[in-house]
């Protein structure tokens, strides 16, 4: 029965891949490498796993999950460090990188209607529209988890490393103290 699931979770993480190889290899795509989403995440990572668990997901409720994790690997080609103050953007990034995204992955690929909708949508409510297919809310949620969980982890992270200096600290008193 393991065997069969694993068996199983391979063929699926093959198809994603063949999915989306075109995207995961376009030079442009592959800068979102680059920059950082989520604190030590970047942003082609979270993109990444936003199309996997959506594609997981689709594929699950016989959903369009070509089409998801399509989108889901575009959904936030943005280029540019979304910390910084951008010269030109107008309005706030959580705001106005849907339709940035949008804007790049339509000049590198060609999108249909229900992939352009789930990128520009993905941060709905705050895009007020709502989204049009079932797709684009499983991206949003999907989004919204993601970048719950590379937050949770990046938060455990640090916990983890003062919990390490404070043990190297009280260490190294301690050998101070016995001298």
């Amino acid at each position: 029965m393991l065997l069969l699931e694993e068996e199983n979770k391979k063929s699926l993480q093959t198809e994603f891949v063949e999915i989306i190889k075109d995207l995961m290899t376009n030079e442009t795509v592959q800068k979102m490498k680059d920059y950082k989403q989520h604190y030590d995440t970047s942003c082609f990572e979270h993109c990444r796993n936003v199309a996997y668990y959506s594609y997981l997901i689709c594929r699950k409720y016989n959903l369009d999950y070509v089409s998801v994790a399509r989108a889901g690997m575009l959904h936030d080609l943005f280029l540019y460090d979304w910390r910084q103050r951008q010269d030109g953007r107008k309005g706030l990034h959580a705001f106005t990188h849907p339709k940035t995204a949008l804007e790049n992955a339509s000049k590198l690929f060609s999108l249909n209607e229900k992939e352009c909708d789930i990128i520009l949508k993905h941060m709905w409510p705050l895009t007020i529209k709502f989204p049009k297919y079932k797709e684009s809310y499983v991206i949003t949620l999907v989004d919204k988890y993601c970048a719950l969980e590379e937050s949770i982890k990046a938060y455990k992270s640090k916990r983890s490393i003062q919990k390490l200096y404070r043990y190297a600290y009280v260490f190294l008193s301690m050998l101070v103290i016995l001298r």
